[in-house]
């Protein structure tokens, strides 16, 4: 009985037209159509979003001149910072929004304004990861039709953070770990400390304690305590131990140039002597006290402190010693280097550092005067190997200059890796100061007879470090110069 009423269609035959009625443009293809429907979301959102801002922007327009008074303001989520250290850091802002003290009435304008500056102030703590801010009506039942709350909604960064590390380079392996502590007191405090275990440096620690002095965030104060002892054989038959403490108060930032004055005070000891040490290094064996105040100015505009393709850096640091202790002397150093791109990818950078040491009484130091030579400074000689030389122990000198020029380019079609080449230049020299014979003419000397070497090398971004594998040659060198022909292996934060 079904089978008499099955229906059944005509068979389809060819040719077949498309009967769709694309509208906007609607493509047929799958990813097409996937594609244009994200397109159009996103240009209806966009529209939306701009429809947003341009009322948003003349509501605001419109309603600059209204008044509205700030009665409180309100930092929610902060948890371990003091209300007495936000009020320190947020109290000029509100200052500075009112016109006049006889006349306190403010605007919507200056009400954002004032929002703006504090967002800004409290961002710049680097107390908070999140900072969200909001205009809300007074809940202060006294205050008036025109009275707001300024509200910022905020989620602290965390307090602790512990790290440990292994480095290799130079000959030298170091295991470290290090602690930090934000916010000790509640007011922006940062308390570091490091201590590491090496093949040279065989101990070395380090704690600061760093904390705001005014209320803009541009200047602080630090306390640090620090150590280390260092094997120095290979270059000067002793050891050397260091005790001391430093307190600075630094102001600006790198960008703009930084400001630090510092007192330290350090006991050094040389120890340790190898059989074969010489006189000099003899002479210079036991403890010494240096008791100093120093300044050093900053200004980096590198677009990358490691690699930088544009920007300067310049540098100046003197000190003067002889506040009781035993070293008496007055220490100048100036560093500074530009960074410049040529074509694409492929960049110079010229750097050059000098440094001129003086005793006020009698003869410098050990511990005090200048090494040159190694791979982050004049590559292709032994480090801390160059200038004045007693026996097998290189003592140091009280002038130098340095001074390298390097190309720098991407690896061909890896831009993006943190491998970069480099063609390099380096020249310097350090001597002995006569005071039996002008300064000027000291410095003529040393400044025509340099030592010179060339090289080809590689680059490796390893953050917060800068590594280099050199191959390079000594081109010119003076008899005592330890040169080291061949690859060289350099670690460090600053190359030449």
């Amino acid at each position: 009985m079904d089978d008499e009423f099955e229906l059944s269609a005509p068979p389809l035959r060819p040719p077949l037209q498309n009967s769709s009625a694309p509208r906007d443009k609607e493509p047929d293809d799958l990813q097409k159509l996937i594609k244009w429907q994200e397109e159009r979301l996103a240009r209806r959102l966009r529209g939306e979003y701009e429809s947003a801002v341009l009322h948003l922007s003349e509501v605001i327009e419109g309603n600059r001149q209204t008044p509205v008074n700030i009665s409180s303001v309100r930092v929610e989520g902060a948890t371990h910072t003091r209300k007495s250290f936000l009020g320190f850091i947020i109290d000029p802002a509100l200052k500075a929004s009112t016109t006049s003290p006889l006349d306190p009435q403010t605007n919507l304008e200056s009400v954002l304004h004032t929002t703006r500056k504090i967002y800004h102030i409290l961002n710049k703590s680097d107390l908070f990861a999140t900072i969200e801010a909001k205009i809300e009506r007074s809940r202060d039942p006294l205050a008036s039709n025109e009275g707001v709350d300024l509200v910022f909604k905020t989620r602290e960064r965390g307090r602790y953070y512990v790290s440990s590390s292994t480095e290799l380079g130079n000959n030298e392996g170091t295991a470290s770990a290090s602690a930090r502590v934000r916010n000790v007191f509640g007011g922006a405090e940062t308390f570091t400390a490091n201590l590491s275990l090496g093949t040279k440096t065989k101990r070395a620690f380090r704690a600061s304690l760093v904390t705001p002095l005014t209320s803009d965030l541009d200047t602080f104060g630090e306390v640090s305590v620090y150590g280390l002892e260092r094997d120095q054989s290979s270059y000067a038959s002793c050891s050397e131990g260091l005790r001391g403490v430093k307190a600075v108060v630094r102001n600006g930032t790198p960008e703009t140039g930084t400001h630090e004055l510092g007192y330290e005070a350090v006991v050094r000891h040389i120890s340790d002597l190898a059989p074969t040490a010489s006189i000099s290094m003899r002479e210079a064996a036991g403890e010494s006290l240096k008791s100093s105040i120093s300044h050093t100015y900053l200004l980096d505009t590198r677009d990358d402190r490691i690699m930088g393709n544009k920007g300067v850096y310049a540098k100046l640091y003197h000190e003067f010693a002889g506040l009781g202790g035993d070293a008496s002397f007055y220490k100048a150093e100036v560093e500074g280097q530009v960074s410049r791109p040529v074509y694409n990818g492929v960049s110079i950078s010229l750097a050059a550092r000098a440094g001129l040491l003086s005793s006020l009484t009698g003869s410098t130091l050990f511990s005090d005067r200048f090494q040159l030579g190694g791979p982050t400074s004049i590559r292709s000689f032994k480090a801390n190997s160059m200038g004045p030389r007693d026996g097998p122990d290189y003592i140091g000198g009280d002038i130098y200059y340095s001074a390298g020029a390097s190309l720098i380019s991407n690896i061909p079609k890896k831009p993006h890796w943190p491998i970069k080449a480099h063609l390099w230049v380096n020249a310097g020299r350090l001597d002995a100061l006569d005071k039996s014979r002008p300064l000027l003419e000291s410095i003529q000397n040393t400044l025509s007879r340099p030592s010179i070497s060339a090289g080809v090398g590689l680059i490796y971004r390893f953050d917060p470090v800068r590594v280099e594998v050199n191959f390079g040659v000594p081109l010119v060198a003076s008899n005592s110069d330890g040169s080291r022909r061949g690859i060289q292996v350099g670690m460090g934060l600053e190359f030449l």
